[in-house]
């Protein structure tokens, strides 16, 4: 069973404003980017060139490994050296360095527009996003996203523009917008989307509270850890994960208002049990598809957790800190 840790306070630099993001949040974001650095540990597979190893061998200057001589192999590859010392001609193969593109996936859908501590989960994602994002950038990967609102899901192929770049991150601000009730894709349709445009070597980084996700989804995110080196970033608010301290608590739709009581510490435990029972589901899925899971509360910044989130693969077992 996780456990939660008592976290003293928080690190969200308090100016920001936690309701909705702005273009001028995202980009201010970049200057980090430097200071974050992801390596992925599956080999690219993109056609154009790039800063990583290819999971293909070919004519790059990566050395790979030296192999009896076969037929059609490059003559300017042979080593005439190994050749002349054991008489059998030899080859020097190499690896071809690749793009890698990086996907996000951000869900600013209707249940993400919530929180207690700093940010509405929705901002939180964003942010975090735009963390990916520009480290992604800086290390001169294409980035792609799908974004998805409460009225409309995105889709931005991964590109190298600075104008796709800047329109990327524009829509993922406006999707934290609030806006009226209208249908828009569930969390399954939109990982359906993803699933559908990555290919094989891809980094994939799917941020969202995963309220919602049923077998259909979990199918999209099995083929999508199947094809790319995944991440899921779960976002959660404190008051998801544990109950308030004991009192009467008014709350309200916008219309009505009604009052609920919490005091009994049997409640409050029973609470904190449906959460971690959810959060233990979906770390047992990750971690049998080897995607990396990382718990990320609305009060947390991805640069206080970069070794979890950029280095979260293979299923790496997962830590929430949060008060009770």
């Amino acid at each position: 069973m996780l456990r939660i840790q008592p976290r003293e306070r928080s690190n969200v630099p308090v100016e920001r404003n936690g309701i909705q993001a702005s273009l001028s949040d995202l980009v201010a974001l970049g200057e980090r980017a430097c200071r974050l650095e992801f390596a992925p540990s599956r080999g690219a597979n993109d056609a154009l060139a790039g800063p990583y190893p290819a999971s293909s061998r070919g004519s790059g200057i990566e050395f790979d490994e030296l192999r009896a001589y076969l037929p059609g192999d490059d003559v300017r590859c042979i080593d005439w050296r190994v050749t002349a010392r054991t008489g059998r001609p030899h080859s020097r193969v190499f690896r071809e360095e690749r793009e890698r593109p990086v996907w996000i996936f951000v869900d600013a859908g209707p249940g993400m527009h919530f929180g207690t501590r700093c940010a509405f989960k929705s901002v939180r994602a964003a942010w975090s996003a735009a963390e990916v994002a520009w480290t992604a950038r800086e290390q001169g990967d294409r980035v792609g996203a799908v974004v998805r609102g409460t009225e409309v899901t995105h889709t931005f192929p991964p590109k190298r523009r600075e104008a796709d770049f800047f329109g990327l991150l524009d829509c993922v601000a406006a999707a934290t917008q609030i806006h009226g009730e209208v249908a828009c894709e569930s969390l399954d349709e939109a990982l359906g989307r993803l699933a559908a445009r990555i290919r094989p070597g891809d980094r994939v980084y799917v941020i969202s509270d995963f309220e919602g996700l049923s077998e259909v989804g979990r199918r999209h995110l099995s083929q999508i850890g199947r094809r790319a080196d995944a991440t899921c970033v779960l976002i959660y608010d404190v008051l998801e994960a544990c109950a308030p301290p004991p009192g009467d608590y008014r709350i309200t739709d916008g219309d009505d208002v009604c009052s609920v009581p919490v005091g009994r510490h049997g409640a409050r435990d029973q609470y904190a049990s449906l959460f971690d029972e959810r959060l233990e589901s979906l770390a047992e899925f990750c971690r049998a598809r080897r995607i990396g899971l990382v718990a990320l509360r609305t009060d947390e910044e991805v640069s206080s957790r970069v070794g979890e989130v950029f280095g979260a693969g293979d299923g790496a077992s997962i830590q929430r800190r949060a008060s009770r």
